[in-house]
């Protein structure tokens, strides 16, 4: 009886596991980018004053941050007597396969608003976001005030992107 139990219990984390969503979050006007995985993780990059930027994990319970340009030190690396050399295989991943994984994303939500700083070019912009927002119902805007801002939220399942993977 308790093997059983035990075995549901480990079916249902694994379930979880491949159902979760997988949120990528960018704003340029707030400064927020972070990936979320569900209730299970979550990476913010954060500016720091030391460094250029940090890392801010949060899995399940724990917080940490770390420095990902910040050097190791010096680290002196042995060369080892007997060198073997190996035959790396060059798989290339094909184009088809890299598309499949793509479209297995789902763009909740696309706005930007752009300024390119010559007016001639914003009037040339204007009427292609205008049917692009028509068209595909996505929020481009041309200003002429200077502001530039993307806001881009992303979601994916485990689920769908071993699906890409496996479907031919």
């Amino acid at each position: 009886m308790l093997l059983f139990i035990f075995s549901i219990i480990v079916l249902l984390v694994f379930l979880y596991v491949l159902f979760v969503p997988i949120t990528c979050f960018i704003d340029t006007s707030t400064n927020q980018y972070y990936i979320r995985v569900g209730g299970l993780a979550k990476a913010d990059i954060e500016a720091d004053e030391v460094e250029v930027f940090k890392i801010h994990l949060t899995v399940l319970f724990f917080d940490f941050s770390f420095y990902p340009l910040k050097s190791k030190g010096d680290t002196i690396k042995k060369k080892s007597k007997t060198s073997k050399k190996r035959i790396k295989k060059n798989n290339p991943v094909s184009l088809k396969k890299v598309i499949r994984v793509l479209r297995s994303f789902t763009i909740k939500q696309f706005q930007m608003d752009i300024d390119t700083g010559d007016c001639i070019t914003n009037a040339k912009l204007y009427p292609c976001f205008a049917f692009l927002n028509f068209y595909c119902g996505s929020q481009l805007d041309v200003n002429f005030n200077g502001r530039n801002r993307v806001l881009l939220f992303v979601e994916n399942r485990p689920i769908r992107l071993i699906r890409s993977f496996i479907n031919i």
